[in-house]
Formats: structure tokens, C-alpha cells, sequence
């Protein structure tokens, strides 16, 4: 049988949006290149906004027991031991959850796929991943590597950042590749016994190198930029480890560190030049790719869904005009991504690689001064829980 809507991708994007459009009664069907949709660690903040969503689709409590509430984080200058601090807290008179969700991706598609077990008309087909799109005025069709032909009216490209999708349509996906590699080291070490005030979310400034560290159930998530210079088996290595966490702890602790996932990869940030053509619309990383600072990346992903899903729903189910419904899906998400995303993420970049003294201090006294204006404050982090890009998506035409 024909779906109505095709999804090329079964992360958390593609699966937010079969859930949200199979509760709405249509044929949906998913289609994913791994085995399944649960295996890799990858995201873990879920922001305040994304478990309203998850809230509606009656997930957030399975989620909730999954994770750590964060509502505190902190930007920390390791030479000086200088903290600023920032309680999400605050902003308990304007959601429900006045904090960040540390919990893994993987549970959270873990549950979307058990929730959607329950609604006959989805279908997920795993080892399944686009080879070639086409699409005409009456639908799509996707082929898939072993050759097999899946057609539809409509098409969700949220296949990732090498999204198939975005380059079968030949989109411009204009941006910038940073120079350094990224490392990623999970430990169940217990930071906090080294160094003192520790948050469970902490950017940590340093002129020498700069790191993240992000406390999971999984373990601390430790995120350091890598030369790139150095090889990946050099940079994967218990030697290079060592030095990372010795750097971030004191010489002598990173030997007795113990690592229980390593990951290497490089970052990109690009936007889409459109995300709707046609029959088909692109979200999440297939549309926008960008730092990781901030936990920005599965949460826009996420609110792309939610915002295409319901623009499908009413084309499909009330009639309402494709062409229009998709173009203001664009102007809304596209812009918030421009404006907001981008920018917070390159600026959470910046404050952390500043390799002089006299900027590293400049940048933390801007911080403390926003720290002591109550009114500043607020607006900062509304800005960093991404309640303030909800409230802009909205006022968009």
C-alpha cells in the first residue's frame, strides 16, 4: 500500500515525525539504513521546549526516568577556577521543566519506536537507506539500495547531515567545516571528586584547550577539540586520553581514568538554502548541521518535526494549500536557525577558544554582568533553554 508520507531516517527527527503524523491517522512509513534506531549515544540535552513536545506525545515521564535534570550549568575559566553560574530554575513561571534533560538519544527513540508499535499504519523498514529520490506533481519514490521502490505523496528527507535527500534535490548547503577535529570521551570517573564546584553541565574556558563536559547516565561526556594534524589512531589513543584528562584534572589523574566509549569526528555549520521543494521537506540535520555546544542540534531537529508534521497533517487531512503551508515551514524554521541556533552555538564556540588572557577575562566579566542584571539574566537563558526561539518561531508569517 502507498503511505502518504515517506521518511527517510529513523533518528529522533524521523521518528517525531511518524509518531506525530501516524497519531493523526496517516500512512507513514520509515525508512532507515541501520538495523535499528536505538544504537548510538550521539545527542543527550533535551531542552525545555522538546519535552513540552514530548509531553503532548505522552513520552516525557519515560524520559524523565531515564535522565538527570540539569538545571544548573556553568562556564568555568580552568586557569583561575572562576565560575559563572546559571540556574535554568528561574524560569519555572514559564514551563513545566525549568531544566536541561540529560538523557541519552537513544532512549528516546528507544521509546518512539515502542510507542509506535501500537499504530498499524507506520511502518519502519530497517536496512533500508535512500539511494535515489524522485518526485513529480502526483508524489515520490524512493529506492532504496537493494533496489527496492517505496512511493508516496509526500517525502521527509531526515536523513542526516550527508542527507541522500538533500542531494538528490541538489541544494546548496552553504556553510563552514571547522579546521579541528572533535573528540568525544565518556568515563564513568567521577569529575566532580576532582575539581571542585563541579556542574553537571560545564564549558570549560581555557587558553591552552578548551573542553565540555556533560555528566549523562551514561558518564561524563568530555568534548575537546583535536589537532588536526595528528592522526585519528594517535587522537583515539590511551596516550592522547591521558593528556586530555590531565589537562582537564591535574597532571597524574588522566592515567587512572578509564574511558568507556571514544568518538572522532568533524563539525560542520551549514544550512539548507530551502528546506521545502515540492513533495519533499527537509529537517534536521539533512536541513541544518552545527556545533555541539549548547545542545542545540537533536532539540531544532526535533521542533522541525513538530512543525512539519503538523503542516502535512493539515494539507493532508483539511485541505490546506501545499504550497503555502510548506514555504511558511521554511520561512519559520529556516530563519530560527539563521538567527538564533547558528549564532548561539558559534557563540558558546567562541567564548571557550579565546587564546589570550585579556580576552578570556573580557568575555567572563561580560558573563558575570549578565549573571548580576536580573533582567539581562532572564533573557539569557530563555535564549539558551530555547524558549525564546519557540516564542520568535511563532511570530513568524
Amino acid at each position: 500500500q502507498q503511505s502518504q508520507v515517506l521518511i527517510a531516517g529513523a533518528g529522533p527527527v524521523g521518528m517525531i515525525a511518524a509518531f506525530i503524523l501516524g497519531r493523526a491517522g496517516l500512512r507513514v512509513r520509515v525508512l532507515e539504513a541501520a538495523a535499528n534506531c536505538y544504537s548510538q549515544l550521539k545527542a543527550s540535552t533535551i531542552h525545555a521546549p522538546t519535552l513540552e513536545m514530548l509531553e503532548d506525545l505522552g513520552l516525557v515521564d519515560t524520559l524523565i526516568a531515564q535522565g538527570i535534570k540539569t538545571p544548573v550549568y556553568h562556564f568555568r575559566d580552568l586557569e583561575s577556577g572562576r565560575v559563572v553560574a546559571f540556574d535554568l530554575a528561574e524560569l519555572a513561571d514559564l514551563t513545566r521543566y525549568p531544566y536541561r534533560l540529560q538523557c541519552e538519544q537513544f532512549k528516546l527513540t528507544a521509546a518512539l519506536e515502542q510507542a509506535m508499535s501500537t499504530l498499524p499504519n507506520v511502518q519502519i523498514s530497517y536496512e533500508q537507506p535512500a539511494a535515489q529520490v524522485t518526485q513529480d506533481d502526483h508524489g515520490v519514490a524512493v529506492t532504496t539500495a537493494d533496489g527496492t521502490r517505496f512511493e508516496a505523496d509526500w517525502l521527509i528527507g531526515a536523513d542526516g547531515g550527508s542527507s541522500v535527500v538533500r542531494k538528490s534535490l541538489d541544494v546548496p548547503f552553504d556553510g563552514l567545516t571547522y579546521p579541528e577535529k572533535f573528540l568525544t570521551l565518556t568515563t564513568d570517573t567521577r569529575l566532580e571528586d576532582h575539581l571542585e564546584n563541579f556542574a553537571g553541565v560545564s564549558y570549560i574556558a581555557d587558553h591552552r584547550q578548551w573542553s565540555t563536559a556533560i555528566l549523562t547516565p551514561s558518564g561524563w561526556r568530555v568534548l575537546v577539540p583535536a589537532p588536526p594534524e595528528l592522526g585519528d589512531e594517535v587522537l583515539l589513543g590511551d596516550e592522547y586520553k591521558t593528556k586530555v584528562f590531565d589537562h582537564l584534572l591535574g597532571r597524574g589523574a588522566g592515567a587512572q581514568v578509564q574511558t568507556t566509549h571514544r568518538t572522532l569526528y568533524r563539525v560542520n555549520q551549514r544550512v539548507a538554502s530551502r528546506y521545502d521543494h515540492g513533495r519533499i521537506a527537509l529537517a534536521g540535520d539533512a536541513a541544518h548541521v552545527h556545533n555541539p555546544l549548547g545542545g542545540f542540534g537533536m532539540n531544532s531537529g526535533i521542533h522541525d518535526a513538530w512543525n512539519l508534521a503538523g503542516k502535512l497533517i493539515e494539507i493532508i487531512t483539511e485541505g490546506r494549500s501545499p504550497g503555502p503551508a510548506l514555504a511558511h515551514y521554511d520561512r519559520q524554521r529556516r530563519q530560527i536557525m539563521m538567527e538564533f541556533v547558528q549564532e548561539q552555538s558559534a557563540r558558546n564556540k567562541a567564548y571557550l577558544e579565546m587564546d589570550s588572557h585579556t580576552a578570556h577575562r573580557k568575555r567572563r566579566e561580560a558573563l558575570e554582568a549578565i549573571v548580576a542584571d536580573p533582567a539581562q539574566r532572564r533573557a539569557y537563558l530563555k535564549k539558551q533553554a530555547m524558549l525564546t526561539s519557540r516564542e520568535e518561531e511563532a511570530a513568524i508569517a
